[in-house]
């Protein structure tokens, strides 16, 4: 049941983010365009996601003690600003205004068979083991200088 459900909510957000146009590159790149053909249809998009998100979450944990498939609410806590952060974000934003996808945007897109998505895609993955052999060797650094 935990599958279907998933696979439910992931389909929602697919065709959310097709009917959107945001899994169109073009539209976003437009969006990062002050100067041309700026579109602030991303912007909308977003906030909506937004007040949907923060409206949802009051609702499921004031009516709710824990989720229906997994022992308890696994929500973010930390409220640390470190480098981390700061270049995860960097590389993140950089990424899609360069290649105007965003993971999100770029898995339903991947339906399209659009080579650009497929190196995008491709590029990502790469950026995700890289990041974590990254993340190993810079704990494995810290803890020989700690010792």
């Amino acid at each position: 049941m935990k599958l279907i459900v998933t696979y439910v909510i992931g389909l929602i957000f697919g065709v959310g983010i097709s009917m959107s146009g945001m899994a169109n590159p073009a539209k976003v790149l437009n969006f990062f365009d002050f100067f041309g053909v700026w579109d602030p249809s991303l912007m909308f998009v977003m906030g909506g996601a937004v007040v949907v998100s923060f409206f949802g979450y009051r609702f499921v944990f004031k009516r709710y003690e824990t989720p229906a498939f997994e022992p308890k609410f696994i929500v973010p806590t930390s409220r640390v600003i470190d480098a981390k952060l700061v270049g995860g974000s960097l590389v993140f934003g950089v990424g899609w205004g360069i290649a105007g996808f965003c993971p999100g945007g770029a898995l339903p897109a991947l339906g399209t068979f659009n080579p650009q998505v497929w190196l995008f895609f491709v590029a990502l993955v790469a950026g995700i083991f890289a990041a974590k052999v990254l993340m190993k060797y810079t704990a494995a650094r810290a803890a020989r200088r700690a010792a």
